[in-house]
């Protein structure tokens, strides 16, 4: 893995300083993220598997995609990005909620972020960048909380824990419509 800054943050999210992204999550140190949503036109969330070299989390299922900022990036152009690079979906994708957690990993690492959460909504299929994911599909809401409920280890900690969220301004977001990019 390549060095990557991130910004560190306080609880308000008001950059600290900045750190290299590894070391900040060895330290456990709060920074700032971006978690992405996109659906499909039937309500249905898009899924990726993480790729098993990731070094966390890696053959887990999550989220469409997540990362962080740059120093100086702002965090939808973060969140814009990331879902090119990861899934190959270029979409104006919307802010929707602000989320903290602080949860340790299995192998010694924490995520401890401060995650802008955004949501698109696309049926163009993506196009996996296998650095980043393995696999991807779509779930919708009931079946996916079922599967989480049966087997949570196959998901990634904070997508488990933002999911409540998510689905919660999820049908707000569908109603208003947004327009699809696709």
């Amino acid at each position: 893995m390549s060095a990557i800054e991130v910004i560190l943050v306080d609880k308000n999210d008001t950059p600290t300083g900045k750190m290299e992204k590894l070391e900040v999550h060895e330290k456990g140190l709060l920074h700032r993220a971006v978690t992405v949503y996109v659906f499909n036109r039937k309500g249905e969330f898009l899924l990726q598997r993480r790729a098993a070299s990731k070094y966390h989390c890696g053959g887990l299922w999550s989220n469409t995609c997540c990362g962080h900022p740059f120093p100086g990036e702002g965090t939808q152009q973060a969140a814009e990005r990331r879902l090119r690079e990861e899934m190959g979906l270029s979409l104006s994708l919307h802010p929707v909620f602000e989320i903290s957690y602080n949860m340790p990993l299995h192998n010694g690492l924490t995520e401890h972020e401060y995650g802008h959460i955004f949501f698109g909504i696309t049926d163009e299929p993506p196009v996996l960048n296998i650095e980043e994911a393995d696999a991807w599909r779509y779930s919708n809401v009931k079946g996916l909380q079922r599967e989480m409920a049966a087997s949570p280890e196959r998901f990634t900690p904070w997508f488990i824990y933002t999911l409540s969220e998510a689905i919660a301004h999820h049908p707000a977001f569908m109603a208003a419509d947004p327009p699809c990019d696709s």
